[in-house]
């Protein structure tokens, strides 16, 4: 695309990019606001912009304890996750892989919440995190450690059979999740797994799979051969020049799929709503807000929209740079 120098014409780029953007950022923004109404605003016949706020959505959403018993609590969780930002964000000064820096962060800040209810009386949506982050962690890492050496032998080892094992993985990646639900559920039933972490790790991981090997068999096609064969004169092994030189160069390749597979565990519905009875996730609790009569269900469902969503956000924020890297490497070629 050549850049023009018409002033008229960027003019109605910039128009015309605004306008996109407005158009993204204005449900997200009115959901904020939903979050910090008082259901008499939120349900309002004429659109109040001029509110008093107010956070008792959210702590009638996360707490069984009033807001001055979860202060100390909550200033001390905000200075950790401060930290955690400071480290994050100064990753370059740190004498160690940014990606090193960036996964550790993740995980201290799921550790942190892990460990919050034996502090603090949490309500039970507190309980759908910690299910959803178990469900995503568990998934990301079966899927991306099954998908990288799929998708590398695939690439490497061209035959009509992976031709046929490629065009299953899409065929069965193509089907609706209507199709996949109930021979899932009575798997569950019949293993005794129904209700459980285990269950829904495998059926999101077995849903999900071909999309990962599809997209990192993409990635390791743009890697020359002549890589691993010339750590394999040297004395590696296969596996080892995979582990030692492959994976490094892939790890663009991999956040950007890790970040997919996160995105697709993190917001499941249909699997988790069928599969689980008491252990839901997060987007089956958000669904409980969003039906019936009662006028607080509004200001709740969106309290609880804008906390699914942070997590996702920060994340993608702190990953941006692989993500991009990993996108403009060919990873959507195919």
């Amino acid at each position: 695309m050549t850049r023009t120098d018409n002033p008229i014409a960027r003019f109605l780029i910039y128009i015309a990019l605004a306008l996109f953007t407005l158009y993204n950022v204005l449900p997200f923004a009115w959901t904020i606001m939903s979050s910090i109404k008082l259901p008499k605003d939120a349900n309002a016949r004429i659109p109040r912009f001029v509110f008093r706020p107010t956070g008792e959505n959210y702590s009638e959403l996360w707490l069984n304890m009033t807001p001055e018993a979860f202060a100390p609590f909550g200033l001390a969780l905000l200075l950790i996750f401060f930290i955690l930002v400071v480290i994050a964000l100064s990753a370059k000064r740190i004498p160690a892989p940014n990606s090193a820096v960036y996964l550790g962060c993740i995980f201290a800040g799921v550790a942190v919440a892990l460990a919050l209810p034996r502090v603090v009386n949490t309500a039970e949506f507190y309980d759908y995190l910690i299910n959803s982050v178990i469900v995503t962690t568990g998934t990301l890492c079966v899927s991306l450690s099954i998908g990288a050496l799929a998708g590398y032998g695939l690439a490497r080892f061209r035959h009509v059979v992976s031709v046929y094992i490629l065009v299953i993985a899409l065929a069965f990646r193509s089907l609706p999740s209507l199709a996949l639900v109930l021979p899932f559920y009575y798997l569950g039933q019949l293993s005794g797994l129904y209700d459980t972490h285990i269950l829904l790790i495998l059926c999101l991981v077995a849903t999900n799979q071909p999309f990962t090997i599809w997209m990192l068999r993409s990635f390791f096609m743009e890697i020359p051969r002549e890589i691993e064969e010339a750590a394999m004169i040297d004395g590696a092994g296969r596996l080892k020049s995979f582990i030692s030189v492959i994976v490094p160069i892939m790890w663009p390749g991999i956040i950007t799929t890790g970040l997919f597979t996160l995105l697709l565990a993190y917001n499941d519905f249909l699997l988790a709503r069928i599969l689980t009875q008491i252990n839901w996730t997060l987007p089956v609790g958000i669904a409980q807000f969003t039906g019936g009569e009662d006028p607080g269900h509004v200001t709740l469902a969106a309290a609880a929209s804008v906390s699914v969503t942070l997590p996702i956000l920060v994340v993608i924020i702190f990953f941006q740079k692989y993500l991009i890297r990993g996108l403009a490497s060919g990873a959507v070629k195919g």
